[in-house]
């Protein structure tokens, strides 16, 4: 088993993103003046921030991107048929677009091009991936975890190919009437 970047390693990551690139100058103004008005220190300020954020959106903390993915116009192998796949992660277990690109191309070895429409939800993430999947690698992805959180992949069937039921009964009777009336219109036709 295979087990990638905790909560804590995704945060400090976000966080080294952020020191980078942004202006913390207006944020430090106000712990400051928070942690004064308080009479708490900077340091126990910024600890009842962290967690306050992840018990309201623990994603937002460590996501940086869209959680929809379209695939890139500049693929390189535009004819390969794609599959939907089911993961057993979603936002609920920390689970970026960029961690999941990441544990994909390292376990599979698929093209990241080669992974579009990227759907992460609460408990589960939906994906589509390349039909030419190995079936070992396949089983070795339902065993890879993501935060102490098994992939556990399935493919997801396609919907125009569900059975439909009955097709010849008319809608807006009720159940026990249609048979009665199939009944009476097939004793009706006899006797005519």
């Amino acid at each position: 088993m295979t087990v990638y970047i905790s909560k804590e390693g995704a945060l400090k990551n976000r966080l080294r993103q952020i020191l980078n690139s942004e202006n913390l100058d207006t944020q430090r103004i106000l712990i400051s003046a928070i942690a004064d008005e308080l009479e708490i220190d900077s340091l126990t300020c910024a600890a009842a921030l962290v967690h306050l954020i992840q018990t309201i959106n623990p994603p937002a903390l460590l996501a940086d991107q869209k959680t929809e993915h379209k695939p890139s116009l500049k693929s390189s192998q535009p004819c390969i048929k794609m599959v939907r796949y089911r993961l057993d992660v979603g936002s609920k277990h920390q689970v970026t677009l960029e961690v999941l690109k990441k544990v994909l191309i390292e376990e599979s070895g698929v093209d990241k091009n080669n992974i579009s429409n990227v759907n992460i939800q609460g408990l589960y993430t939906l994906i589509e991936l390349p039909d030419e999947m190995p079936p070992d690698i396949f089983q070795h992805l339902k065993s890879v975890e993501i935060n102490q959180h098994k992939l556990d992949i399935r493919r997801v069937k396609n919907r125009n190919n569900k059975k439909r039921g009955n097709h010849h009964i008319r809608r807006g009777q009720p159940p026990d009437t249609r048979f009665a009336n199939e009944v009476s219109d097939r004793a009706n036709s006899k006797i005519s």
